[in-house]
């Protein structure tokens, strides 16, 4: 049966041209009635520009997924799903994103592995529509144990979908162990953060890792990521921050697991935790930020600036001469030259000279589209203090 056809407008073609994927309400001509699926975009003289998944009630009612004239069934899924974990070939730890939706040219679709693991998030209504192909995808691409469907993002609520967590198929553990460089650690993917793991920071983790001595503090520990690689590169006295009790077990559990001495946990607010431990005497080799998304919005991104400044003031107080500090924000409407502005300003106001080693953001099994910026969420700095 042939896709319905969806036609651009003028705007909408050429907002189309610049390499986004996604085709705003505005963008089309009018259109009703239609159901989420598959359909079929073309231009005002009825040109075929590919096709799309269609969501009837989201601003953003089309994502772009293959040219025209491609035929987008079973068959292409399964193609598409084998070439992106092809393109992850080289990977050596056994956690780590397969398919990062546009990054990957599967728009609203996220794939991450755990070891023999899979959990996935359809993050809209057109996509939702071809769920069994998607799914009969990531079994054949990827031969997983089980498949857990993380579907509880609030961005569903947009799609009015339901927002759940169910097992497509198979046995899916309460954690699921993985391995990153030299350490063996457990997700959560029934219940924790994105998928079970912060997989965006994977290559940092041991970036930090190798850089660690003496004293080293991880704010936003989560599970400690950062805090365990840290111990395992040497580090004598490691303290890992976290407003949740249960991150805090889990950062235990994953230590144990790995032989190492527990990180000294704390379950507080980093704010009020690192305003305190400013104002005293301790000082630290190694420091790593790495904050929950602050600017949800537009509307919010003053005030997330603002408190990603006063995080980054007290953590380069806390720095040792020679220190270094890692430093993020994975909030995508702070755009890079803001998060770099933020970080000089607060370098300004500490009374430090931070000297920027390197600049950082997600692994490659992450990728970023350079004409679709969503795709390159994370910024990340190493700096170290002069002095």
């Amino acid at each position: 049966m042939p896709l319905p056809i969806f036609t651009l407008t003028q705007k909408g073609l050429g907002r189309f041209r610049t390499g986004h994927p996604w085709v705003y309400r505005s963008d089309l001509a009018p259109h009703d009635g239609l159901d989420a699926g598959l359909v079929r975009l073309a231009d005002e003289r009825g040109r075929g520009l590919g096709t799309a998944l269609f969501s009837p009630h989201s601003e953003i009612r089309a994502r772009w997924l293959a040219p025209d004239g491609v035929t987008v069934d079973a068959a292409w899924w399964k193609a598409a799903l084998r070439a992106a974990a092809e393109r992850r070939a080289g990977i050596t730890d056994t956690g780590y994103r397969v398919v990062h939706a546009e990054g990957d040219g599967l728009p609203s679709l996220v794939v991450d592995r755990y070891g023999d693991v899979a959990v996935a998030q359809l993050l809209s209504a057109g996509l939702e529509a071809v769920r069994g192909q998607v799914v009969d995808a990531i079994r054949e691409a990827l031969a997983p144990r089980g498949l857990l469907l993380r579907n509880d993002a609030q961005v569903r609520e947009r799609e009015r979908l339901p927002r759940e967590t169910v097992a497509a198929f198979g046995d899916i553990p309460q954690r699921a162990p993985y391995t990153e460089g030299r350490l063996t650690l457990a997700s959560a993917p029934w219940a924790g953060q994105k998928t079970g793991a912060y997989l965006d920071q994977r290559a940092n983790h041991q970036l930090v890792g190798a850089l660690a001595r003496g004293r080293c503090l991880d704010v936003f520990c989560y599970h400690g990521g950062f805090a365990l690689q840290m111990l395992a590169g040497g580090a004598r006295d490691v303290t890992g921050v976290d407003s949740s009790t249960e991150a805090l077990l889990v950062m235990a559990e994953n230590a144990r697991r790995n032989s190492l001495a527990e990180p000294r946990g704390v379950e507080a607010n980093a704010f009020d935790w690192l305003r305190a431990e400013a104002a005293g005497s301790n000082r630290y080799d190694v420091v790593v930020l790495d904050p929950p998304a602050f600017a949800k919005d537009k509307r919010s991104l003053d005030k997330a600036l603002a408190g990603y400044k006063e995080l980054n003031i007290r953590a380069m107080k806390l720095l040792a001469s020679g220190g270094h500090l890692f430093t993020a924000s994975c909030s995508y409407h702070v755009h890079r030259g803001g998060f770099f502005a933020m970080l000089a300003e607060a370098a300004a106001d500490s009374g430090r000279r931070m000297q920027l080693v390197e600049i950082r953001g997600a692994g490659p099994d992450h990728p970023e589209l350079v004409t679709v910026p969503e795709t390159g969420y994370l910024k990340a700095a190493l700096l170290r203090a002069l002095g």
